[in-house]
């Protein structure tokens, strides 16, 4: 038989998904896949059932219906500082994940350079994979996630096409202060490289920080595509709707690569959708104020358990430091989590490009009573899998 793609061998099944796999497997608490076990808003269900019984079966425009086009334009005109057309700047998509791999498709060609910041969504390599583009990795240093700027000039002079700025970032939820995104600005127009952003968790930023649209920057709208997705502002992960926000010439381009992979969102629940981005301000501030509270209450049970991990600007995740327990795979970590301890986490070199296995990702966007179960399970963890060694990492 003939060989299969080359593309395939490079990448495995998403380590995520496969915990979530595993945590269902050994019935553990799910804090490895972000996605929340809570309703979405009772407003946009409600229009969900009133939709179900229209005319949105068939498809919608390619790169998304009007009426969902014009609701996400007056949201986020208001919020990136500029008019935004709905017919010509804003391609929609099926979920973030395909607005990042169209993104890849229509700024590089194979054999081009993409910058991206490690940690990272382990999406972003299987895209560069994907569209024949090959990663330079830029390290964030922890405890705060700061990057060298020495190293990321020295990234850019490898004529990179593009840079990935995934803001605030999975998984270690940095938030890029606004010095920051001047200088990854300030070098791409030097370089003249296009910056592709990951805004998904734009509206969960935990003050005093605060969450700049880098195609809000002087002169970065022309050379920025911003991806982002409704999933984790209205808690509707599978519905799968995201979108592409860019100047005419680049979402022109953007329309022609999404409508063959995919030709369309799903038409009734974009319609549905348009309800949540009608939403006031007030609704972002009481969102903000719920993770706020659900970040303080996982970070205060971690505490009370001594339990050592970051502080997330951002996002909902947190990374914790397994380095007491000796294992030499965090993926065999997790595994033994997962079956013997009950909760389910993400093993963090599947995040890294550096060879890091002392760190796994738990999320919080959960409800309190699932919180406090996890938690609950988590205060047993030393007795069912004992400490070798020391801790090594910091609050």
């Amino acid at each position: 038989m003939p060989e299969l793609s080359k593309r395939t061998e490079a990448f495995t099944d998403s380590v995520i998904r496969r915990m979530t796999r595993v945590s269902l497997k050994y019935g553990a608490v799910n804090l490895s896949q972000g996605f929340p076990d809570f309703e979405p808003p009772k407003e946009i269900l409600d229009r969900l059932s009133e939709v179900s019984n229209e005319d949105y079966h068939q498809y919608s425009i390619t790169w998304g219906s009007q009426n969902f086009r014009e609701a996400l334009a007056v949201k986020q005109s208001r919020l990136m500082g500029r008019k935004i057309d709905p017919n010509g700047e804003i391609v929609v998509t099926c979920g973030s994940t395909e607005a990042m791999m169209a993104a890849m498709l229509t700024v590089t060609n194979p054999g081009d350079k993409v910058i991206v910041f490690s940690p990272f969504y382990e999406n972003y390599g299987a895209d560069a994979i994907l569209s024949g583009a090959e990663p330079i990795y830029v390290p964030l240093y922890p405890p705060e996630f700061e990057f060298s700027r020495d190293e990321l000039e020295k990234a850019f002079k490898q004529k990179p096409k593009a840079l990935i700025l995934c803001n605030p970032s999975n998984p270690c939820g940095k938030v890029f202060s606004y010095e920051e995104l001047r200088l990854i600005a300030e070098l791409a127009e030097k370089y003249d490289t296009f910056v592709i952003t990951d805004e998904v968790y734009e509206h969960i930023v935990y003050k005093p920080n605060k969450h700049i649209y880098f195609a809000s920057l002087p002169g970065m709208w022309e050379r920025t595509v911003s991806c982002s997705s409704l999933s984790k502002t209205y808690s509707i992960t599978g519905w799968r709707l995201g979108y592409i926000i860019a100047p005419p010439y680049i979402a022109a381009a953007a329309k022609k690569v999404h409508d063959f992979l995919t030709v369309g969102a799903a038409a009734p629940l974009q319609e549905a959708a348009v309800t949540g981005l009608k939403f006031s301000d007030g609704y972002y501030e009481q969102l903000l104020d719920k993770y706020t509270a659900k970040r303080d209450l996982f970070l205060k049970g971690l505490e009370d358990l001594n339990i050592n991990y970051t502080v997330p600007q951002g996002a909902y995740y947190i990374l914790i430091d397994i380095s007491e327990f000796g294992f030499d795979s965090d993926l065999e970590f997790c595994e033994t989590l997962a079956r013997d301890v009950g909760v389910g986490a993400v093993p963090g070199s599947s995040f890294f490009r550096e060879n890091v296995n002392h760190l796994i990702r738990l999320h919080f966007a959960k409800r309190d009573d699932t919180l406090f179960e996890a938690l609950n399970r988590l205060s047993g963890l030393r007795k069912k899998i004992p400490p070798r060694k020391a801790s090594r990492f910091y609050k």
